[in-house]
């Protein structure tokens, strides 16, 4: 079975790293799109991680966010403030917020990118 491709940009941003991800929102595309993230991070170290999160289609089930969390944990984003920014509505994205923060990372899911950036320059971690 083919995988629908997704894409990925990135650029540097006043409060760190940015990643701007569209394409299909599948589980693959999703792991594939963290894990590119995670080696820009360790080319490119930066304080934060500024997310936006443009995928489409059926989100992904509680359980599957548990499985990306678990996958990902121990990697170079438990260094990093992450701002997750779901400007086409959060789905099922909290989830992934309230798997990460048991899991040690500083993360934190938002629907504006004004939203994630104040967080990400000026929250407490």
């Amino acid at each position: 079975m083919s995988q629908d491709p997704y894409s990925i940009t990135f650029s540097s941003h006043v409060a760190g790293l940015k990643a701007w991800v569209r394409g299909p929102g599948t589980l693959e595309n999703t792991l594939a799109y963290w894990r590119a993230i995670e080696a820009e991070l360790r080319r490119r170290p930066a304080a934060a991680l500024l997310l936006v999160d443009e995928m489409r289609g059926a989100a992904l089930s509680e359980e599957q966010w548990r499985q990306v969390v678990e996958i990902m944990k121990g990697g170079p984003l438990d260094q990093f403030r992450v701002a997750h920014v779901k400007p086409n509505g959060l789905q099922t994205i909290e989830y992934c917020e309230l798997f990460a923060v048991e899991a040690g990372i500083c993360a934190r899911v938002f629907t504006h990118e004004a939203e994630a950036v104040r967080w990400l320059r000026h929250g407490l971690r």
